[in-house]
């Protein structure tokens, strides 16, 4: 895992107070797995401020609770029907979870770091 942020900088981008009951250390500690996690490109030394900012912004979300959240087996797809001519339909993406504003945020902070950089060339064998 990458360091990309310490809490210093969360402290520095937020504020003092910014992880309100929750463990800082471990907040940032997320952040950076999160980061390491969806960063593809090698980020240059120092950090870019909009990955700091994204940091920052997911070590917050993290620190109560809803950067990782509990993933249930989704269905892929439902039918009910209650009446003769009356149905209603839900079809799931598997793995599929809500995200909030900031992890948006972050990831469009972090979009330029997120795609591959090069092209892969496959051969057939």
């Amino acid at each position: 895992m990458t360091d990309f942020i310490t809490v210093a900088d969360v402290d520095e981008a937020l504020g003092q107070g910014w992880a309100g009951g929750g463990d800082a250390v471990l907040a940032v500690s997320m952040a950076n797995a999160w980061l390491t996690a969806k960063i593809k490109r090698p980020v240059p030394v120092p950090v870019p401020d909009a990955i700091v900012t994204a940091g920052a912004q997911v070590a917050k979300l993290a620190a109560v609770g809803k950067l990782y959240k509990d993933t249930q087996r989704e269905v892929q797809s439902k039918s009910v029907s209650a009446q003769a001519g009356t149905s209603t339909s839900k079809t799931y993406v598997a793995g599929s979870v809500d995200r909030s504003a900031a992890e948006n945020f972050a990831l469009d902070l972090i979009a330029p770091w997120i795609r591959r950089s090069g092209t892969v060339m496959l051969k057939r064998v």
